[in-house]
């Protein structure tokens, strides 16, 4: 016989791996935006990196407000 898991349980862990992928998102565009992760000069260096944080930053907060129109 096998144990079956709470929908609670799992639900739990799909909001901590969710929340932990947030988190992961938004800290690295800000460490693009401020320099300490940079893109090699061949991919254009400091100023796409930049470009590249915003991009990461942004489209993390409308996933989470879309996240929540969802529920």
């Amino acid at each position: 016989m096998t144990k079956q898991k709470s929908p609670l349980f799992e639900r739990l862990l799909m909001f901590v791996a969710w929340i932990s992928g947030v988190l992961v998102s938004l800290s690295v565009g800000y460490a693009m935006i401020n320099g300490p992760l940079t893109l090699p000069s061949f991919l254009g260096g400091n100023f796409v990196s930049k470009i590249v944080g915003w991009i990461v930053i942004v489209t993390t907060f409308l996933s989470v407000l879309l996240s929540f129109f969802r529920k």
